[in-house]
């Protein structure tokens, strides 16, 4: 989770050299309440997050993530504090043609499991992931992969389908990439995470040792890793998983875990500030949260027995109009989220408040009679029924208060009668893509730094939101956008695809937020996890 207010895409010309490895080294004496051992501490991490699948082709959300990040290594990927890519497995990058880059790895490169890390289980890797294309994994990040080629064992070849592709290689550095055995994973179906843990396919700095999912996980760190991370500066890290925010802040109290990462409520994080053995570190963050309308099922939805093109766009433009952002942010979260008014969260290069322009009382706020004219212009019978979803242990306790506001928001205009429901996050994912969900409540971290992170994801032809949007203009502005070099015509191009997508409404941005990090006060390394692009990386992590 970044903390940087401006970011550029990273930009290759001919061949890249990189520095040296990052190497971190073990520090300092445990506490009293730490486990120890002939080994030395372990650091006790505490969530309220749920693991889908320890697949990386089967998921592409935090809780999983969280684990995958630490097992599964990338060739390329952005060390903490840094906003570039470089080399993890690999040794560099080439851009050898117009649509091809060469990838060279590392020699000697193992798998937890003693078995080789070659080019061959590269090539296997990506190819799984765009042949399985779980609606619910990251294969859409792959959206200009046109073929993989394993010439040598140290070489990979992969070739685009369209030229200029300058952001390919923080593609490789996103879960899409990571790289796993192929003589553990099969080809075409997700393997599930008891099977995994036993083949130990580990790539990354970490490996499982004991799985309970959703429950607790520990690993311990891999010795066969070769990536720039190194050795972690602590060897054993325990993950507990909680369904309750308050246990897992009294746990932090108490001295039962070390730190938190991922989800306490504002008032918890602000309470826990005020205790002399807590240190809560905060940061900018990349994460969005929004309302995606489903557009089968939302009313007059496609699938709908009433189904009306023109009477859904009102529906969504008028929910637009209604719901007041500023309010969310200070009255649910104190302003440690601030509104959000596109896709793309603001200080990202191309970022433009396309919804403040188009809805509301055009400054930012709610507009009552906006939203009652444009139902009434598509002849909108009202109240208009949503039924909206929201999910508490994925996105946190405070979900709950804050789509509680938003219903109130909603019927506070006479326009609309809102039905809540909440569901857990392990069924959540399965619902939503069966379009079981006619509103409902989503969240985004950056798997990359740039804008087209926060726009291929939602509005490109295979997008993981899955919602049946599908408009080819703003498609095509986003294929340009992404091969575009000058970067003038590209923050343009950005903005223009924005702009569009925002005028027909398939989700609602409403916040973009900060991270928060709690720990003990005997844990260092913390600040540097608060850096991460994506996940929370424990190999910055140690006792003091």
């Amino acid at each position: 989770m970044a903390q940087h207010s401006t970011v550029r895409p990273f930009r290759f010309l001919g061949a890249v050299s990189f520095g040296t490895a990052f190497l971190v080294a073990l520090t300092g004496c445990t506490s009293s309440k730490s486990s120890t051992g002939s080994e030395g501490a372990t650091v006790t991490v505490g969530t309220t997050d749920q693991v889908t699948s320890l697949d990386p082709a089967g998921a592409w959300d935090a809780g999983s993530g969280t684990i995958e990040s630490e097992v599964y290594a990338t060739l390329l990927s952005v060390k903490n504090g840094a906003t570039e890519v470089s080399p993890d497995l690999a040794t560099g990058i080439k851009l050898t043609g117009p649509k091809e880059y060469t990838v060279t790895l590392k020699k000697g490169l193992k798998f937890a499991d003693g078995h080789q890390l070659t080019s061959s289980d590269v090539k296997f890797s990506f190819d799984r992931t765009l042949k399985i294309a779980d609606e619910n994994g990251p294969s859409s990040l792959l959206y200009n992969l046109a073929s993989v080629a394993a010439p040598t064992p140290t070489t990979v070849v992969f070739t685009l389908k369209s030229a200029n592709d300058t952001l390919f290689p923080q593609v490789l550095s996103t879960a899409a990439g990571y790289i796993v055995d192929e003589q553990t994973f099969p080809p075409d179906k997700i393997l599930d995470d008891k099977s995994i843990v036993a083949g130990k396919p580990w790539s990354g700095p970490y490996g499982v040792t004991s799985y309970d999912k959703n429950s607790l996980v520990s690993f311990t760190a891999n010795s066969t890793y070769g990536g720039q991370l190194g050795t972690p500066k602590t060897k054993n890290v325990q993950l507990k998983y909680y369904t309750d925010a308050s246990n897992l802040k009294l746990d932090v109290q108490q001295g039962t875990i070390d730190a938190v990462y991922r989800t306490l409520t504002t008032t918890d994080l602000d309470d826990l500030a005020k205790k002399k053995d807590i240190e809560v570190h905060t940061g900018s963050g990349n994460g969005i949260r929004y309302i995606v309308f489903d557009l089968q099922t939302q009313p007059y939805g496609t699938k709908t027995k009433n189904a009306d093109k023109a009477k859904a766009l009102a529906v969504r433009q008028a929910v637009a109009d209604s719901v007041d952002r500023a309010q969310l942010a200070q009255q649910v979260y104190k302003n440690s989220y601030q509104p959000l008014y596109s896709s793309v969260p603001d200080g990202l290069t191309g970022a433009t408040d396309s919804f403040k322009s188009l809805y509301g009382d055009k400054k930012g706020g709610p507009d009552k009679a906006a939203a009652a004219a444009k139902l009434k212009a598509a002849k909108v019978s009202t109240p208009v029924t949503l039924n909206l979803q929201y999910n508490s242990d994925h996105y946190g306790s405070s979900s709950a208060d804050e789509y509680a506001l938003i219903k109130t928001q909603l019927e506070a205009t006479g326009l609309f009668k809102v039905n809540l429901q909440s569901t857990e996050w392990t069924q959540y994912g399965k619902d939503r893509i069966k379009h079981l969900y006619p509103l409902y409540q989503l969240g985004w971290y950056a798997d990359y730094l740039d804008a087209d992170n926060y726009l291929s994801p939602f509005y490109s032809a295979n997008s993981w939101v899955a919602n049946g949007y599908d408009d080819p203009a703003v498609r095509e502005l986003i294929k340009k956008e992404e091969t575009e070099t000058d970067a003038a015509k590209r923050t343009e191009l950005l903005e223009q695809a924005q702009d569009k997508a925002a005028a027909q409404v398939p989700l609602l941005p409403l916040l973009q937020g900060s991270t928060a990090i709690v720990t003990r006060t005997d844990i260092s390394g913390v600040p540097d996890a608060l850096t991460s692009a994506y996940t929370f990386r424990w190999a910055g992590l140690s006792k003091k």
